[in-house]
């Protein structure tokens, strides 16, 4: 959620770290603030509201300082104000810190602190952390942040700056992503990759109860128990270029407009059309322990979850395989039955979710072997696991998911495909199944040429202020991923169903000023949903319907037909997201909203 950056090398750090939370901004926030070492002296400026404000305090300070850190808070305890925002200081004024995560226990910590004469200022449970480093600080502040960090319960990724150590910083997670960056001369510790990428691409990812001494001339891990760790060095593959806009007016855009290079880059390699089924080594699971799963739960939470209920649709369809798909934020909490045949998969774009995360430990710790579908590499839920495929998306900076939800779905198409090889699927049907595939990328390109039609349909309905959105089938899940994406950037409220459900209920909102948004392709359930559309039109409902191309019947009963390209009915939900996503854009746009950053949002929801 939050965005930490920090220095320590030979340039000027204000504008290494402004840039490094200015990158960061996508992932929701609603104060920033920045501390220094200047001159021996801590130095902290911090503001509620947008980075901008930051800046223009800023404006006009020259200071020298080559070592400090910057951060951007999403409020969990208390306001977004000033006083509020990170960094936070002990009672004398000679500690800064900044954190991400929850401090769970903070209020038995705070009560005790506080009974010890420490000064608190703020509300957040943050502050406990400076004042309980400020407590164990003899001299040593590496000593100082481990001991404190062995009194906290819950989350955190933090950066340590202290009067009495001009020369490092001190950094330590646990269920919050941290990493250290090596340059030359200079070193960086980041929440995010994208925050330094401009500087370096070689990066050491913190583990959880890991803490790091970082100096300009280099750096050491260690846990919190005092182990050494010799930690992997790793090289991120794609370039800041790919998280610039490159033309596009937001983020959010030009990801649905990447989606076609996307989805090829997810199947490069996967492929393997002698025997018609998916090269998939980074399950690490042979024939014979696929052949022997029973069961499947797919765990995820929001668009990942909707990515999800799809590959469930196919999984049961192709592969004959039971699947659930579960919230990850109630799997923990409902002692979910783990047998010894069940395979779980966790998704998560980010790969550092915080409810998916701990769904992932609570099924590993039942005994189930669980496998991660992520689009960060090296994030901490596909280190978890013990095995998982990357669906090669790219940096997604937009806060509503658009290009990770169709990577999701052609991630676990290619899974069907090769569980379905295993169990039930003939050669020639294996070899019909990635013909579409192959296609799907070439077909979503073309309903992008559409754009121009959907911007005009959304400036009929962009000041309706509700929408309800339907599908059946596989379809269903579009729906709800169609929905959430309206609500998420244009603040309409908006629901996703069943269509057949519509009349045990929401069929009680529709009449002239309901537009209802219907994915009504031509398959086995056309028909069924052909005469829930007639039920709309009874009542004076307005359609938008999403049909198969060459589709003249729906023409008679929609106001707006919008048409996607004809593949296989259990690959559609591929290509009939599309229009939705651009859909939820435009309207969007033009309610004047901020659709790269929704208020209320992060793109990477690290707390609970």
């Amino acid at each position: 959620m939050c965005g930490i950056v920090a220095y320590v090398g030979e340039k000027k750090a204000v504008p290494i770290l402004m840039e490094g939370i200015h990158r960061l901004e996508y992932r929701g926030y609603d104060s920033a603030g920045i501390a220094l070492l200047e001159k021996g002296k801590l130095t902290i400026r911090k503001a509620a509201g947008k980075i901008a404000v930051l800046d223009k305090i800023l404006e006009g300070n020259n200071f020298s300082s080559s070592i400090g850190f910057a951060h951007t808070r999403w409020a969990t305890h208390g306001e977004p104000n000033d006083s509020n925002a990170h960094p936070h200081t002990d009672c004398k004024g000679k500690l800064a810190l900044i954190h991400n995560g929850i401090i769970e226990n903070y209020k038995t910590l705070r009560e005790v602190l506080a009974e010890k004469g420490h000064i608190f200022r703020t509300e957040t449970d943050t502050e406990v952390l400076a004042h309980l480093i400020e407590e164990y600080y003899d001299g040593d502040l590496l000593e100082a942040v481990r001991e404190a960090l062995t009194q906290v319960e819950g989350t955190y990724g933090i950066a340590v700056l202290h009067e009495d150590s001009p020369d490092e910083i001190i950094a330590a997670r646990r269920g919050s992503p941290i990493l250290i960056a090596r340059g030359e001369g200079e070193n960086f510790v980041a929440s995010d990759a994208s925050a330094v990428l401009r500087h370096t691409n070689q990066v050491v990812y913190l583990e959880d109860k890991e803490v790091a001494q970082v100096r300009k001339d280099g750096f050491s891990v260690s846990t919190i128990d005092k182990v050494e760790v010799n930690p992997k060095l790793e090289e991120i593959s794609w370039s800041l270029e790919e998280a610039e806009k490159e033309g596009f007016a937001h983020f959010m855009q030009k990801e649905i407009f990447e989606q076609p290079n996307t989805l090829e880059n997810c199947l490069r390699g996967r492929l393997n059309f002698t025997d018609g089924t998916a090269r998939l080594s980074g399950l690490r699971l042979s024939p014979r322990e696929l052949a022997d799963v029973e069961r499947i739960i797919i765990t995820a939470c929001g668009t990942s979850w909707h990515s999800a209920l799809v590959g469930e649709y196919l999984i049961e369809e192709i592969a004959r395989l039971p699947v659930e798909v579960e919230y990850a934020s109630e799997f923990r909490y409902r002692s979910p039955v783990v047998n010894p045949g069940t395979l779980v998969f966790a998704i998560s774009q980010s790969g550092e979710t915080a409810d998916t995360l701990a769904a992932q430990r609570e099924a590993k710790s039942r005994g189930a072997k669980v496998l991660a579908i992520c689009n960060v590499v090296g994030s901490t839920i596909a280190r978890e696991a013990s095995g998982g495929l990357y669906i090669h998306a790219g940096p997604e900076i937009g806060v509503a998911s658009t290009k990770a939800f169709t990577g999701q779905v052609m991630t676990l198409a290619l899974i069907t495909l090769l569980l379905g090889r295993i169990r039930t699927l003939s050669l020639e049907r294996g070899k019909e199944f990635i013909a579409g595939l192959s296609k799907i990328p070439g077909l979503v390109r073309q309903i992008l040429e559409t754009d121009d039609q959907i911007k005009k349909l959304a400036e009929k309905y962009y000041t309706k202020e509700n929408f309800l959105y339907l599908g059946r089938g596989i379809n269903f899940p579009v729906a709800l991923e169609g929905a959430l994406k309206l609500k998420e950037i244009s603040y309409i409220h908006a629901e996703g169903y069943p269509a057949a459900e519509m009349k045990h209920g929401p069929i009680a909102l529709i009449d002239e000023n309901m537009p209802v948004v219907v994915v009504a392709l031509k398959d086995p359930i056309y028909d069924k949903v052909v005469s829930n559309i007639q039920e709309i039109k009874a009542r004076r409902g307005q359609v938008i319907a999403v049909a198969t191309e060459g589709d003249k019947e729906i023409s008679h009963l929609a106001e707006h037909v919008i048409y996607i390209p004809e593949t296989l009915p259990v690959l559609t939900p591929m290509l009939s997201v599309v229009p939705l996503q651009l859909l939820a854009y435009h309207i969007a746009v033009l309610r004047g909203c901020n659709v790269d950053q929704p208020r209320n949002l992060a793109k990477s929801v690290t707390v609970e």
